[in-house]
């Protein structure tokens, strides 16, 4: 199930985050493939534990353990610290899928890879090309989104950036282990929550909508694993 989260930064958050990117020492983001991805990678990529992607990185950890819309979707148990890229001048990343587990560095903390982010730092129409294509169940998904929203996949997924022919794409891309492994669970999840949160406000006191909190918790209570 492919998620978008919207708003996870302000557009004033947006704005201070490229500024502090423009002055970036950005690197080849080929040193960062796998064996196998490497010949399909063209980008550029931020140093990973530099001051910079530390701090903005845990700044957008920050405004996801605040938002409601990542939390249901996620349940998130650990994850990675964000990294930061750039498509430009014809840049792409070819058809490829993620690793299931990864070492963050210095922790002896390993994340599996259940679902992948890419919070998107350039507006749409500011770079032409570079859609995040993603192959679903249901055919290819192509997803372009603004400055400051996000989109959530499972990790599984083959996907690929497209080659960005105008301007800079600018993105911040990582990845969550979730409390509920399961994909099918999880997305049952989602949809019980959203379904509650909707009902919510209408109906706070209601008996039915209180047996619906109650099976969602069990489900979680069932499934999770922390």
């Amino acid at each position: 199930m492919l998620i978008p989260i919207e708003n996870v930064l302000s557009k004033d958050e947006v704005l201070h985050f490229r500024q502090q990117l423009a002055a970036a020492d950005w690197q080849d983001g080929v040193k960062t493939a796998g064996t196998l991805a490497r010949s399909a990678k063209t980008n550029l990529q931020l140093e990973d534990g530099s001051a910079l992607a530390v701090a903005l990185g845990n700044h957008i950890l920050r405004k996801l353990g605040n938002h409601p819309a990542f939390i249901s979707a996620a349940l998130p148990h650990r994850i990675f610290p964000p990294k930061f890229n750039c498509y430009r001048n014809g840049g792409a990343y070819g058809l490829h899928v993620d690793s299931a587990l990864m070492a963050i560095g210095g922790t002896g903390l390993t994340v599996r890879s259940d679902l992948s982010a890419t919070l998107f730092l350039s507006e749409p129409d500011e770079y032409d090309g570079g859609e995040l294509q993603i192959d679903g169940p249901f055919g290819v998904q192509a997803v372009k989104l603004g400055a400051g929203d996000m989109v959530l996949y499972p990790s599984s997924s083959l996907h690929q950036v497209t080659p960005v022919t105008r301007g800079e794409r600018i993105a911040s891309f990582f990845w969550i282990q979730s409390m509920v492994q399961q994909q099918d669970d999880r997305a049952l999840l989602y949809d019980l929550d959203q379904a509650i949160q909707g009902l919510t406000p209408h109906s706070a006191t209601s008996p039915d909508l209180i047996t619906l909190t109650q099976v969602y918790h069990n489900l979680l209570r069932r499934w999770a694993v922390t």
